[in-house]
């Protein structure tokens, strides 16, 4: 997906609530117009008042009570189109999140082999933190700069056309400026975001094995590898900055400063006859106020280039197909496994399984022994439908079990690992995982697995704490592993 596509799919989010949208496109309009109002009543008072000598009380107090007025309204203005659009940012983000966690966890296993926990980690976070930015910085200061400047040259136009083709000649070099500040800060900025999700990558692994790492003495070796990953980065943000430095401020700054001279010279020139004072002053202060905007819009372009490219990773993980499943809904009849001539490798290389054949009648049991990488968890995980069967054949109940749906599949198959995956939460949550299940069936589950006494002692019972691991070393727990395939005609409990 090209940068120009990822930015329309982002930009369409926007318009998921048009009539979110148009209320905050209505505040923002209504504060453009009081910020046009308030220079234009000043060069009122100056030409049509100041100039002439004239001092009516009731107008000036008019003029005066206007201006501070419009000035009034445009910040309460300005102020509910930001919360409204920082609303509407906030929900976007939520909905991109969802729909990407959505999407890893109906992913395959083999979506996981090669990647780090870490990185995926950082895309749901940072990534999406980076969207956020989007939305709320470059996108809402992108609609009000661009509106405030067709407001401000349609006044500047209204008060002196000659002097509006001055400015508008300054436009399209900002636009040049602004593209080849795209140009040279895409790779850096890519590098850069990249270099982020790999120091968050190794930081989330050491964690995870810290134990690892200190058995076998490897501190040094991983505190110089994060120290390597953090000066890359270090040196690709010094890099962003020297380009900032460059195509920012000073350069929208210089090109103002020339606008604003042309503007002296041009009422030097010609005099007050031609160019009023007011009319003198009210474009100087549109030109400030045309200013503003650009150079924040400028500013932002690097936000919106980090964007993009959190976007394409969120999408390309939004994207990703999900765990292929049969269609067929019926329920397993029986629980025989019938293995014929079965191959199976991960990477496509290294052969894993060869030419397995397996046959276990309903009832029956089957031990697998031998080492470690001979394939033991691999075969489990093939019959539990983890990965697609790539040679030969696996039957579950007579069936094949590429044609399996995802319910018939999981109602008739139960894995007991022998390192089970603990949640940070209660035992009551554990057991039911958010199901509607009442306690006394939990009870029972806990009976099953010899472990109802010990919680019915604790303080909270069922709603005691419990983290990750913590099965390892409970009290009076059998500190043997093993793991075994249950196979049930009925839903588990």
């Amino acid at each position: 997906m090209s940068k120009r596509e990822t930015l329309k799919r982002l930009l369409r989010y926007l318009l998921a609530d048009k009539t979110a949208f148009a209320i905050a496109a209505l505040f923002l309009l209504c504060a453009v117009v009081a910020d046009v109002s308030g220079p234009w009543l000043i060069r009122l008072f100056l030409d049509d008042y100041l100039a002439k000598g004239y001092y009516p009380s009731g107008v000036l107090w008019s003029l005066a009570l206007g201006y501070i007025g419009v000035t009034f309204l445009s910040g309460v203005l300005h102020y509910a189109y930001g919360i409204r659009f920082s609303r509407i940012a906030i929900g976007i983000v939520q909905t991109i999140r969802k729909k990407v966690y959505a999407s890893i966890i109906n992913q395959p296993l083999s979506a996981f082999d090669y990647v780090p926990a870490g990185k995926l980690v950082s895309r749901v976070t940072n990534d999406t933190e980076s969207l956020k930015e989007l939305y709320v910085q470059v996108v809402a200061s992108f609609l009000q700069a661009t509106t405030l400047i067709l407001a401000m040259l349609t006044a500047m136009y209204l008060l002196s056309p000659r002097l509006t083709l001055v400015v508008a000649i300054l436009l399209p070099t900002v636009v040049l400026v602004m593209f080849l500040y795209q140009r040279r800060s895409a790779g850096v900025f890519r590098e850069s975001r990249d270099l982020l999700t790999d120091i968050n990558s190794v930081m989330s692994e050491s964690i995870q094995g810290m134990s690892l790492i200190q058995l076998m003495g490897q501190q040094q070796r991983f505190s110089e590898r994060f120290a390597a990953l953090t000066d890359q980065h270090l040196n690709a943000e010094v890099r962003i900055v020297k380009i900032n430095g460059i195509y920012l401020r000073p350069l929208i700054d210089l090109l103002s400063g020339v606008a604003l001279v042309t503007l002296a010279a041009i009422f030097g020139w010609h005099g007050s006859e031609v160019i009023g004072v007011g009319v003198l002053y009210a474009f100087i202060s549109y030109l400030g106020r045309v200013t503003e905007p650009l150079i924040e819009l400028m500013q932002r372009l690097s936000l919106l280039q980090q964007a993009i490219m959190a976007g394409e990773r969120l999408f390309e993980l939004m994207d990703a197909p999900p765990h292929p499943y049969g269609d067929d809904e019926r329920p397993l009849a029986c629980g025989d496994i019938e293995v014929s001539s079965l191959s199976f490798s991960y990477d496509g290389k290294t052969p894993v399984l060869s030419d397995v054949n397996v046959s276990v009648k309903e009832g029956g049991f089957l031990a697998l022994v031998g080492h470690t990488g001979s394939g033991k968890s691999t075969l489990a995980s093939l019959m539990m439908g983890f990965y697609p069967v790539q040679s030969g054949s696996l039957k579950l109940g007579g069936r094949d079990i590429a044609t399996l749906s995802q319910h018939a599949l999981r109602s008739g198959i139960a894995l007991v690992q022998q390192d089970p995956h603990v949640l940070s939460d209660s035992f009551r949550a554990n057991v039911s995982l958010d199901r509607d299940v009442s306690d006394e069936a939990i009870w029972q589950a806990l009976e099953q697995v010899d472990l109802a006494d010990y919680v019915r002692h604790l303080p909270s019972g069922l709603d005691t704490a419990i983290g990750t691991g913590i099965f390892r070393f409970l009290p009076g727990r059998s500190s043997c592993w093993r793991w075994r395939v249950c196979w049930s005609t009925s839903r588990a409990s």
